[in-house]
């Protein structure tokens, strides 16, 4: 059985996305669908199949995440002694060797990357790459573009 490396974060935010669904949501949508069987003819009543499409989508979404959930290894690091290396969990500044450009990521699990915050998964060929490495190692990326040079720059376990 998979299991699914997350952050202590990252399964807070799934167990309240999943109390949202199922307290919220899925009582909404129960709602709507009453009411939409209320007017009628149900084979040309689009808020109805419009209400049965969101019920489903909620549905799937809610065995998604207890499926995830009961798989989850949850990892905090700030439990884990700081060694310098990359693990997971771990911030990492890297630099650019061929124009000394700085980017900072921090390496969690798949449903909690968001690159625009900076978030990577540990799938990603970042995260592969600098995994197990320490603060002075040098790294090449493939990029689409070619293989890029980084230099960790420093590692931090937040």
């Amino acid at each position: 059985m998979q299991k699914f490396p997350m952050t202590v974060e990252g399964e807070k935010a799934l167990r309240d996305e999943l109390q949202r669904l199922k307290t919220v949501d899925r009582p909404k949508v129960i709602e709507a669908i009453a009411e939409a069987r209320e007017h009628g003819d149900l084979k040309e009543n689009a808020e109805y199949h419009a209400a049965r499409e969101q019920q489903g989508f909620i549905e799937g979404r809610i065995q998604d995440i207890e499926g995830k959930l009961s798989n989850a290894q949850v990892i905090d690091i700030k439990t884990i002694p700081h060694t310098g290396k990359v693990l997971f969990g771990s911030t990492v500044e890297l630099i650019n060797t061929a124009n000394d450009e700085e980017v900072v990521y921090r390496i969690v699990g798949d449903d909690e990357a968001n690159i625009k915050e900076n978030r990577i998964s540990v799938n990603s060929p970042i995260a592969r790459a600098v995994i197990g490495k320490e603060e002075g190692d040098v790294v090449n990326i493939k990029v689409p573009n070619g293989t890029v040079e980084y230099e960790i720059g420093a590692v931090k376990h937040l």
